[in-house]
Formats: C-alpha cells, sequence, structure tokens
C-alpha cells in the first residue's frame, strides 16, 4: 500500500503536512509501535523475525491534526494503522513497512461529564483505568471492566467491539456507545450525534463498532455512565460438572435476572484458580449483583434458589472477592513466549442449544495437538439467547522454531470446531489478522457488503490493511 518513494523524503513530507513536532522515527518508537500484543506477534519479534517498521509515528493532539494526517495519507496513498493502547491480541495492528502509525495516546481527556442525562463525552485516547477513574471520582462508573482495562483505550474498545467484566448487566460497547466523532480515510469529520435511541435510518455508530480501524479513526465518542452502586453482593456455587453450570446460568438469564457477573469454570480452571474451595471436579459459579439494595438483595437470593434446585453447592463469598481481587493479574504473554510456550486465550460465542456441544468439541479437538500442556474454558459473559466461552491453551513446541505452527494448529482447530458446532468466531477480542481466514464463513455473502462499504469510505485502502477483511483469494 505504501508509497515507494524513498522512507527519509516521505517522513520529511509527513512532518511538513502535519508539523514536525507531532512526527518522530527513532528506532525505539518505531519499534514499540511496530506490533500490538498478538501472541504471534510477540513469537516473531522473541525469534527475530519481525521486521516490518512503519515509516513514522505521528500523535496528534487536536482532531485538525487527524485530519491532516490522513488527508496526506490519501493524497500519497500511504497506509494508516491507528493505535491505542496496543493490548490487541489477535493482530489488529501490524503495520506494513512504510506504513505511518497514528498514536491516539496525546488526546486522552475526560471532556464533558453529563450527570442529568447520565452520558460523559471522552477522547478516544485515553487509557480505560484513567476514564473510570475520573468517572469514580464523580460518583459515577462506565460498568465496563476488561481485563486490560489498564492496557486500552477507550477509542479501542469501539473499534473492537469490547466486552467487559460486569457486561451481563451493564452491556458491551454497542449498549454503551451513544455517539462519536470519527475521521474518515480523506480527512472528512463525521459526528454522530449521542441519543439514547432514534429512528433515523440505519444507525451509523455500528459501521465503526468493531471496524478495527478499517473505516475510519475514532477521536471522540459519547457513553452511557451509571452511578456508583448502593448495594453489593456476592456469592458463589459448585457445580458436579461444567453442563450443570451452564444450566444454571441460563435459567437465571432467561427470567430477567442480571447480575453484572456471572462467571463459570470449568473444573480444570476451578483447580488453578479456587483450588483452597474446589473438591475434586467442581466447576466453580460466581455471581455478583449490584445496584439499588432492595434489587441485589432479590437478585442474590433468586440465583441462590436456581443454583440450589439445579444441585449447586454454596461456598460463599471468598472465592469471588478472590477473583475480584486478582482478576487482572494474569501471566504476561511477553514473558510466557520468551520462555518458550505458546499461549493463547481464543473467546466464542453460542446460543443455548449448541453451547455446550461447542465447548467439549473445542477442547476435543485442541486437546489433540501435539505436546499440549494444557486446554480448559469459562463462560464470563450471558444472554438470555446464549453466552461465551473464553478458552486458554498452552503447549511446548517440539523445538523453538516449531511454536509458530503450534500456534497456528490449535487455533485452527479451535475456529473450525467452533463454525462446525454453530458458534460464533468471536467475542470480544476482534478480528485483526488472525481470525480473518473465517470471516466469510461467518458472515457469507455479508462479506461482499463489508468490502462494498470499505471501498466507498476508503477507495484507495489506506486504514490498516491487512485486518478484519479476508483476503481476496
Amino acid at each position: 500500500m505504501s508509497s515507494k518513494r524513498n522512507i527519509e523524503d516521505l517522513r520529511r513530507a509527513v512532518a511538513a503536512a502535519v508539523g514536525a513536532d507531532i512526527v518522530a522515527w527513532d528506532d525505539a518508537t518505531l519499534r514499540a509501535r511496530s506490533r500490538d500484543t498478538w501472541p504471534l506477534s510477540l513469537i516473531r519479534d522473541d525469534r527475530g523475525t519481525l521486521t516490518t517498521r512503519p515509516a513514522c509515528v505521528v500523535s496528534p493532539a487536536t482532531v485538525a491534526d487527524v485530519q491532516a494526517v490522513l488527508r496526506f495519507a490519501n493524497r500519497e496513498g500511504i497506509a494508516v494503522a491507528p493505535f491505542g493502547g496496543g493490548s490487541g491480541v489477535c493482530g489488529g495492528f501490524l503495520p506494513e513497512d512504510g506504513a505511518i502509525v497514528l498514536d491516539m495516546g496525546r488526546m486522552n481527556r475526560l471532556l464533558e461529564v453529563d450527570e442529568t442525562s447520565l452520558c460523559a463525552r471522552v477522547q478516544a485516547g485515553m487509557m480505560g483505568d484513567h476514564f473510570e477513574a475520573a468517572l469514580e471520582e464523580r460518583g459515577y462508573s462506565m460498568g465496563h471492566f476488561p481485563q486490560s482495562i489498564a492496557l486500552s483505550t477507550v477509542g479501542g474498545w469501539v473499534s473492537t467491539r469490547a466486552a467487559g467484566q460486569f457486561s451481563t448487566r451493564y452491556g458491551s460497547m454497542e449498549d454503551m456507545l451513544l455517539g462519536l466523532e470519527v475521521v474518515l480515510a480523506d480527512g472528512e469529520r463525521l459526528v454522530i450525534k449521542p441519543s439514547p435511541r432514534r429512528s433515523a435510518g440505519p444507525d451509523l455508530r455500528h459501521l465503526f463498532l468493531g471496524a478495527e480501524g478499517t473505516l475510519g479513526v475514532v477521536t471522540e465518542l459519547t457513553a452511557r455512565i451509571f452511578p456508583r452502586p448502593e448495594s453489593r453482593r456476592l456469592c458463589s456455587f459448585a457445580f458436579a460438572d461444567f453442563e450443570s453450570g451452564l444450566e444454571a446460568i441460563r435459567n437465571i438469564v432467561r427470567v430477567g435476572w442480571r447480575p453484572p457477573v456471572l462467571r463459570l469454570y470449568d473444573a480444570h480452571e476451578s483447580a488453578r484458580h479456587f483450588g483452597h474451595w474446589a473438591e475434586g471436579d467442581a466447576c466453580f459459579l460466581l455471581i455478583v449483583s449490584e445496584g439499588p439494595a432492595a434489587l441485589a438483595a432479590a437478585e442474590t437470593e433468586a440465583c441462590r434458589e436456581i443454583c440450589l434446585s439445579l444441585q449447586g453447592t454454596e461456598t460463599g463469598e471468598a472465592p469471588v472477592e478472590h477473583w475480584m481481587h486478582e482478576r487482572n493479574n494474569v501471566p504476561s504473554l511477553v514473558d510466557l513466549v520468551a520462555r518458550g510456550f505458546v499461549v493463547d486465550t481464543i473467546e466464542v460465542t453460542a446460543d443455548w442449544a449448541h453451547v455446550g456441544q461447542l465447548y467439549h468439541d473445542v477442547i476435543a479437538a485442541v486437546g489433540e495437538v501435539e505436546s499440549l500442556l494444557l486446554v480448559s474454558g469459562h463462560s464470563s459473559h450471558s444472554y438470555a439467547q446464549g453466552t461465551n466461552i473464553y478458552f486458554t491453551f498452552v503447549a511446548t513446541p517440539s523445538e523453538r522454531a516449531a511454536g509458530e505452527a503450534k500456534y497456528l494448529e490449535c487455533w485452527q482447530r479451535a475456529m473450525d470446531a467452533t463454525v462446525r458446532a454453530g458458534g460464533s468466531i468471536s467475542h470480544h477480542h476482534g478480528i485483526g489478522r488472525l481470525r480473518k481466514p473465517w470471516m466469510r464463513e461467518e458472515h457469507g455473502a455479508g462479506i461482499e457488503v463489508m468490502r462494498a462499504i470499505k471501498k466507498a469510505l476508503d477507495p484507495h485502502g489506506i486504514l490498516n490493511p491487512g485486518a478484519l477483511l479476508p483476503d481476496d483469494a
């Protein structure tokens, strides 16, 4: 995609077009903005085979800066890769040689909190934990707590269609996003005004939700917020098998209860995380209810009755308190890859009629990989119609150079099994470069609709080329 012009000439041209004070191309900056946290990029970086480098990194401070970058890139045919926090794990950010990286980190302010209408306007480059802390100071919360909250930006949440750990009550980004500001490939500024709901033609928010920077650069958003809950209640239950726990979740959400946290761990993960309380092959279900005190109390009691009716054993608050304290303390993928492990997580979703079979099929398929150390799963986001399963696999390559092939084999088996079982290939991590081979099976003829939209909004294909849409072949 990028111009064949001399790289130094390109850098000087970018600096002249947008201002030298916001452009950098030193080696440290280029390396730091050459990948996200996709384990395959980590493997390649560790082996020294991730050698592509962008031409420069532009750090805009204003919407006008973003517009200037895109006008220049669109005119010259230069690829632009938007960068948020770099926490993506599917290769959504992997700039090609000679590309311009648009690092949104300087556009990081909370602009307005409307306490009457319960919404907040924020720049897209604000880190998630900073945004939540700023809301908490005012007595509010977005209710969005992804595990990557300290590593991801609010704009990244929009671009990947993210979901947080409390989503069963508060919803995911498609529920929270009221309006946004986007800069299109030609530099035009598009504002989608916030509204609680409207019937005014197609909802343009959804063009950019999950588009991974391929249709425009999100610069600002308005999201709904919630008063800090008056009360929070915790409880947990042990089930004899994973299916019984799934049935408990299904019965809780089908009648309208929406505890923000409903997390069911299979026997492997229950033993790993809750070994102090787990016995035998118990599968642990964690429940957090919050809101007005009367609602939280009623919801907790209703969940308790349902779980006991399905032979769940009450295990108290302690396992949930342990999870609340440790939930974001996970081993670093960078460290695990450096130690030679082949590791990743795969989150998929299915309706209640298929999710049990999907769980078993994926476990069995990935379990056939040679030198696999572990494959396990848990459910963490549930709906009246179904739930997600979040799988983890760990393997060791027969030799260090074989890590990439082993990694891709695990993914191939998991995705194929998901498709065969009637599931959807992603719940909240997005597509990037990793999942795009299965996008046609996910969307069918819808892929051509996506291509037409891409062509209309980005006719020169400058925005994050290589992500999301499957290759033409």
